[in-house]
């Protein structure tokens, strides 16, 4: 049953449980490596979706897959994505994360015209033009190593958050296959099963035990996790992806409130106007491709 209101509402949980689970990860950046991190939030998300799936009585086949090796790809390309973003957030202000994770959607629509073959016209390459000119923006302070308060870890996570969303775009253009075959609750599940063990991967390069209250926080950041991810996928059943998609954008709210008061991170002018930049020109694509949708589907009603 469609209802718009349930699945904002639906959408603005899952970004608010993202933006928090990230947080954690970045509060306990110093005390465990990214990969460890991402171990617990890939384990501690699985029992999450089976619960939901056991909910929905659907345990017995929103498991099933028809390809496995494409659940395997996504899943490799995926975890470099998880493991690049985690280690971008413990060396950046959590607000600059944030807004440099936000050139994901950008460079989808770039993945998209080289291995989709889709037609990307001239508005929507102007708006990535104009959305990548906003990550420079942001980047700007750390092009410049040693220059003011410009360290090397920072310009490091910088590149780390960059390469984060370049391999989710492309994650992205693995499921927007994947998904034509396989549910999306198999394509969620098999991915952190995946990513669960290809973190221990980094075992050899310094895993820490944690104490009990970083053990908790990390094990909350995979329950978030999970949490979000089912909000994220139910909240398209209740409304379309172009009425929601832009509440993503929510979360640069989030981030500069929790990297103001938890963080103690106050948010620059040049980074403010970079965020609102690449945000116009993702929230601009997202309401073209909505206006194309409603204009393509009056087409298809009207007699002939």
């Amino acid at each position: 049953m469609r209802n718009p209101t349930t699945g904002i509402l639906l959408k603005l949980g899952s970004v608010a449980l993202f933006t928090a689970m990230a947080a954690i990860l970045k509060g306990t950046a110093a005390a465990v490596p990214a990969g460890e991190q991402m171990f617990f939030r890939s384990l501690f998300g699985i029992p999450v979706i089976l619960v939901w799936l056991a909910l929905r009585g659907e345990l017995a086949t929103g498991l099933h897959t028809a390809n496995p090796m494409s659940h395997a790809y996504r899943g490799i390309v995926g975890s470099i994505s998880m493991g690049c973003t985690f280690a971008g957030l413990g060396l950046l202000p959590f607000p600059e994360a944030t807004a440099l994770g936000y050139a994901m959607p950008l460079m989808i629509v770039i993945f998209a015209a080289m291995f989709l073959n889709e037609r990307v016209g001239v508005f929507r390459l102007s708006m990535v033009a104009l959305g990548l000119a906003g990550v420079l923006i942001v980047l700007s302070p750390r092009l410049s190593v040693g220059v003011g308060d410009v360290s090397a870890s920072q310009s490091l996570g910088a590149v780390l958050a960059l390469t984060g969303a370049s391999f989710g775009a492309l994650a992205q253009i693995f499921i927007s296959r994947m998904v034509l075959t396989e549910k999306p609750s198999a394509v969620v599940f098999w991915f952190l099963a995946t990513s669960t063990v290809l973190s221990l991967v980094t075992l050899p390069f310094g895993w820490r035990v944690p104490d009990a209250g970083t053990a908790a926080l990390l094990v909350a950041a995979g329950v978030m996790g999970g949490a979000a991810q089912i909000m994220l996928t139910s909240s398209y059943r209740f409304a379309d992806a172009s009425l929601v998609a832009p509440f993503d954008y929510a979360s640069m709210l989030l981030a500069m409130a929790i990297g103001w008061f938890v963080f103690a991170e106050p948010t620059s002018g040049r980074m403010l106007a970079g965020a609102a930049v690449i945000i116009a020109a993702g929230v601009a694509i997202i309401l073209r491709e909505r206006q194309l949708g409603i204009n393509r589907a009056r087409r298809a009603e009207t007699p002939r």
